[in-house]
């Protein structure tokens, strides 16, 4: 920086204005001298928006895209970030900072997986927060395991013959009888678990009862159903946004 102590001298000892201590380099930088002498570079500030916008659907978000009232004809990026959330942001900007728009946080119903919970808590949750996926000529697992937990008697969980898989229950059969039945591991079931426009991945569960009696399920799949999960959302947002992001006003990342 070519400022010599001679021009901070004279900016500082003529009783200049703020404004007036401001020095412009000829490769365009800007350099500001205190009254102290000290000299700092200016540099350019981005000006964002202060708050983002919370949105709770993907609908919502698409909506919000297409009606381009902010950031008129600027390119964007849809950030997915995992099943639950999406970012709209700008690009990055001169001062380095990136502008988020948009958060899109999906609303899902809250289940513990390997809690044990009592029968009639399991049969309402897999009634109110799993996908019926039971065909007219097939019952899915999730109508199998209603049926046991729907019919499963006080008698204790048997242990005898738990090979660590299946387990053997007592259920009700008629009024007075009742049969041991095998309970079926590993079990499909898909609960709600990201936005519920797309499809819920199906993913499988590791299906266990205990004395009370009470039953819980064990995610089995290593976590691989966010992956497709994110993979329809991701496929759902190019079909509704599929003019943005072929004039590429929208990038998504997934």
């Amino acid at each position: 920086m070519d400022l010599t102590k001679d021009a901070i001298k004279f900016l500082t000892e003529v009783g200049t204005e703020p404004h007036e201590r401001i020095v412009e380099m000829d490769d365009g930088r800007l350099f500001s001298v205190n009254t102290a002498g000290n000299v700092e570079e200016i540099f350019p500030h981005a000006v964002l928006a202060k708050n983002s916008i919370r949105i709770n659907t993907l609908s919502g978000l698409v909506n919000y895209v297409k009606a381009n009232i902010e950031r008129e004809e600027e390119k964007l990026i849809l950030h997915i970030e995992d099943e639950t959330t999406i970012k709209l942001m700008g690009t990055l900007e001169i001062d380095g900072r990136r502008e988020v728009l948009a958060i899109t946080e999906a609303i899902v119903p809250s289940f513990d997986f390997g809690y044990f919970y009592d029968m009639e808590a399991f049969n309402i949750a897999l009634q109110s927060k799993f996908v019926d996926l039971k065909t007219e000529t097939k019952l899915d697992d999730r109508a199998i395991l209603l049926q046991v937990v729907g019919n499963v008697t006080e008698d204790n969980v048997k242990m005898t013959g738990d090979d660590g898989v299946s387990q053997a229950v007592a259920i009700k059969q008629g009024l007075a009888s009742k049969a041991d039945v095998k309970v079926p591991n590993p079990v499909n079931l898909a609960p709600y678990r990201t936005f519920l426009e797309v499809e819920q991945p199906v993913s499988q569960f590791v299906f266990r009862m205990k004395d009370g009696p009470r039953a819980a399920i064990f995610e089995a799949d290593g976590g691989a159903w966010r992956n497709q999960a994110i993979v329809n959302i991701c496929e759902y947002l190019k079909e509704q946004l599929a003019y943005q992001v072929k004039t590429q006003r929208i990038t998504i990342l997934a």
